[in-house]
């Protein structure tokens, strides 16, 4: 006997470290297809038993591992209280015959109830021999005492359960024990999951073993008895009083108000309303929860999902054109190609979605939102065909774009890409960082049909994003950049049919335009007047909003405030006011008015701002253009 518990031992080091090593190879997070008639549960505890149901270890299962696929009833999955246990993995006082020695005696008869129900799995014609050793092993009611014996609870001075690590039971054992460090409340909240360990047999975690799944699905269906026509098969099936929650225990179908009786008036009964399969509601809402923790993202309880009916991967519409690019050293000085390149490179990466399966297929858009606790509705449901899908998603990458510096490559480098913001990104440019969970999840559920229907993107969301991408000095540089950029992309987008791009347009004569242009001219002229060592904001930037307010007005205090540093650069100016005259020029007497700019001015500006930096880059250029004003001016 003590051979055979010494070589499960050895397996089971064995198995552990195989699963550190897989875990870190892997690095990626599982996502599992729960099967029907099953659930998932984090678990704090692991306990291994032989196949005859001696206990041989426990321990306190880590954080990445604790996520388990639990059997569970249509009662379990949806109690939200301690009142109901599950068939096979449950919390201490259900599995724990002797957890009233150690604790405070709990509510009902939970142990009691749990044994019975197990009792019941293991003498049906399903049953398990892995059950019954698990059976077998907590009848004994030792389930406590093994464990404080094997140092994964914790007993305090009284010989109790400990609620909570004190000074005084650090002093008494020691550095703070595993079990502290995973459970949210005091010890007695654990959950427990089992392991049995069977000569030959290569899967002992129960909550791997398909065995043991399948054998608590056909236990399971015997005790549906309940038959009803299914509004979604139309047979009749074992009929789902109670159906499984999505996220943060919110249902999308329920009907438990029997006293308000909110269906009063249109139907009797609640089956009235919809009758759903048991069979059928399990598979429905476990596909849903699979999908929802593989590919969506969640802002205050508002569920974003995007996902193919035959291949699950299509592009994120949520995404910017940075995530598009399948290697990363190709969006290396992707901020340097025109737009015919930029949009050979979209084209490209949305081909490979393109011809990967069948055109035919379709893409479904899903935003679920819980508006209270508890209740989940779909506020959003889509389903279009995959290539249209993927050539409006082209089109808006082709015309909602910019360049963009905000974005990071895997070595924590600042990368530059021309291409559409994010909606994340486009709400922190229209609302700022701080911005309410509520507001943004608000303007990401309205960009929607701008990116997938091709509607026009909302004036005020636009304004938004010139407003503050005007007022630069309450912001930090990177977060003004980010802005405007973002405010760029979309203005160029309200502006498309112009087809501006982000070289400068040297032909536009727009009046928002030409302005944003002198702006960035003498913006640049201060600071290189300045030199790197002053970082103050130049008086460009500290009156560009009033400048996007009232032009004429504040452009003659601005001509003024840089006079001064025009004598200081002295013939190094000469290029700078060369350009200052080229571009007021072209201004006609009827633009020199107070009249406010448009968001053109913003293209003007960070179009013209490129071009210098480029200019900057390359000193030759600015030295040649320079020596050609002084002979000019000789001449």
């Amino acid at each position: 006997m003590n051979d055979l518990v010494g070589a499960i031992k050895q397996d089971l080091r064995e198995s552990c470290a195989c699963r550190r090593s897989i875990r870190k190879k892997w690095k990626d997070r599982e996502y599992a297809l729960i099967p029907v008639s099953h659930t998932t549960q984090s678990a704090h505890i692991e306990v291994h038993l032989d196949d005859r149901g001696h206990f041989i270890s426990a321990s306190v299962v880590d954080k990445n591992e604790a996520n388990t696929i639990i059997p569970c009833t249509e009662a379990s999955a949806s109690r939200t209280s301690n009142s109901v246990p599950h068939p096979l993995f449950d919390k201490l006082m259900y599995v724990a015959g002797d957890f009233a020695k150690y604790c405070e005696e709990p509510k009902g008869t939970p142990y009691e109830d749990y044994m019975a129900q197990l009792s019941d799995w293991c003498e049906s014609p399903a049953a398990h021999p892995k059950v019954k050793s698990v059976y077998t092993y907590l009848r004994k009611g030792t389930l406590m005492e093994d464990l404080i014996k094997y140092k994964v609870l914790w007993l305090d001075g009284q010989g109790k359960l400990a609620d909570k690590w004190t000074e005084e039971l650090e002093n008494r054992y020691g550095k703070r024990p595993a079990i502290f460090k995973v459970s949210a409340s005091d010890q007695s909240e654990a959950f427990v999951r089992f392991a049995v360990h069977v000569p030959g047999d290569v899967e002992p975690r129960l909550w791997r073993d398909m065995s043991v799944q399948n054998s608590f699905i056909q236990y399971y269906e015997m005790k549906l008895t309940d038959y009803d026509l299914c509004y979604v098969s139309g047979r009749e099936l074992p009929y789902a009083d109670k159906h499984a929650s999505l996220k943060d225990q919110s249902k999308l179908i329920s009907a438990n108000d029997t006293k308000g009786f909110t269906f009063r008036g249109r139907f009797r009964t609640s089956r009235e309303a919809a009758a759903v399969a048991y069979d059928v509601s399990q598979k429905a809402h476990n596909a849903l929860k699979w999908l929802i923790d593989k590919q969506s993202f969640t802002i205050d309880g508002k569920v974003f999902l995007v996902w193919g009916t035959e291949n699950l991967n299509v592009p994120d519409p949520f995404a910017d054109s940075f995530t598009l690019y399948d290697h990363e050293d190709e969006t290396q000085g992707i901020g340097d190609s025109t737009h015919k390149e930029f949009a050979k490179r979209i084209r490209m990466a949305i081909n490979g979605y393109r011809y990967d399966g069948d055109y035919k297929s379709e893409v479904i858009v899903m935003v679920l939102d819980a508006a209270t606790k508890g209740r989940m509705s779909i506020v959003y449901y889509r389903d279009m065909n995959k290539e249209l899908f993927l050539n409006r998603l082209q089109y808006w990458h082709e015309s909602c774009f910019w360049l963009h510096r905000y974005r990071k490559d895997s070595e924590n480098r600042t990368v530059s890409f021309v291409g559409a913001p994010a909606a994340r990104d486009i709400a922190f440019a229209a609302y700022g960082p701080q911005a309410n969970d509520k507001v943004v999840k608000g303007l990401i559920e309205r960009m929607l049909p701008c990116i997938i229907d091709g509607r026009k993107i909302p004036f005020d969301i636009v304004r938004s994003a010139i407003h503050r991408a005007s007022n630069p000095v309450g912001m930090e540089e990177w977060e003004w950049e980010k802005t405007l950029s973002i405010a760029c992309a979309l203005v160029n987008k309200t502006y498309e049919k112009e087809g501006f791009d982000v070289s400068l347009d040297t032909n536009c004569q727009d009046r928002s335009y030409l302005f944003g242009r002198m702006l960035a001219i003498a913006d640049r002229l201060e600071r290189k007047a300045l030199g790197r060592e002053e970082k103050r904001a130049t008086n460009a930037i500290r009156y560009m909003n009033a400048f996007a307010q009232r032009p004429m007005r504040t452009w003659t205090i601005i001509q003024a405030a840089i006079q001064p540093y025009q004598a200081r650069m002295g013939t190094d100016a000469n290029f700078y006011n060369r350009l200052l005259d080229e571009v007021g020029s072209q201004l006609q007497p009827e633009h020199f008015t107070d009249k406010p700019l448009s968001g053109l001015y913003l293209l003007g500006f960070y179009s013209q701002r490129h071009e210098l930096s480029n200019f900057k880059k390359n000193n030759d250029t600015v030295e040649a253009m320079d020596n050609e004003d002084d002979e000019q001016e000789e001449i």
